[in-house]
């Protein structure tokens, strides 16, 4: 997509999480595409002047399909200039995807109050713990607040308070500097190891071109209630925080 020239926006379906802008394909089309860059889930496609903020929801992906008819579940195409044009096709079967214009991106609202990106400089122990000063809640549901910090799911949260030693109740109020620095370099460590395995397939998840991502079989205990802990062979417990499962070695965290 880089350096390609938008030919035009093909819209068959306009009922995304938020609705697409019925004038975005005249406001698109004759423009070049700069760069593609990511801000948490967020994708910035950045144009000559501003950019597309784009969102594949819970299990869209776009996909280049040229001359595939489109489906049900694919609400539109970006069509890049060329002999032949070059379709690219965002696929949504639950269409909690977003495609948005900003000349501004990273002072969009959506954008603006996200917290820093975890693998990148500004994030670490010292910065959790100024951001956890005097809160009660769990220190779980703070690593999944895209404000305090950005890209940090349920899934990577629960291996990295486990390789830190800490139970996903516990108040982030409540723990010390020193095991801060401890959580923040687990954070890294299991995030490197997750993008190196191509991510975590537990449902329908696939990388760009088509593989699943590995690294749930390096995972110690999301999804493995009732299973040996790997470091004290303890059985892994399960637990529900603001609906969401969590999983925790009753004996390695506190």
């Amino acid at each position: 997509m880089r350096g390609a020239r938008i030919a035009d926006l093909v819209v068959r379906d306009r009922r995304l999480r938020w609705p697409i802008a019925a004038d975005l394909g005249a406001r698109l089309r004759g423009r070049t595409i700069k760069d593609i860059g990511r801000r948490g889930k967020y994708l910035l496609v950045w144009l000559d002047r501003g950019a597309l903020i784009m969102h594949l929801g819970m299990s869209g992906s776009l996909r280049v399909v040229n001359d595939t008819p489109p489906g049900p579940h694919d609400p539109f195409d970006l069509v890049l200039a060329g002999n032949p044009p070059v379709r690219i096709r965002l696929r949504d079967p639950r269409r909690f995807g977003a495609l948005l214009y900003s000349d501004d991106p990273l002072s969009h609202p959506l954008i603006a109050t996200l917290g820093p990106e975890p693998l990148e400089a500004g994030f670490d122990g010292a910065y959790l713990h100024e951001q956890a000063r005097g809160r009660t809640i769990a220190i779980r549901d703070l690593l999944l607040n895209g404000r305090v910090v950005a890209g940090i799911g349920n899934i990577y949260a629960n291996e990295a308070l486990f390789e830190a030693g800490i139970h996903p109740r516990r108040p982030a109020g409540r723990i010390g500097a020193g095991r801060y620095d401890a959580l923040a370099r687990a954070i890294v460590a299991v995030l490197s190891r997750a993008v190196s395995a191509g991510g975590t397939t537990l449902k329908d998840f696939a990388a760009s071109d088509g593989r699943p991502g590995y690294f749930q079989q390096q995972l110690c205990v999301y999804g493995r209630a009732g299973g040996a802990c790997p470091r004290c062979a303890a059985p892994v417990a399960r637990l529900t925080m603001g609906g969401r499962s969590g999983y925790y070695c009753p004996r390695c965290q506190h």
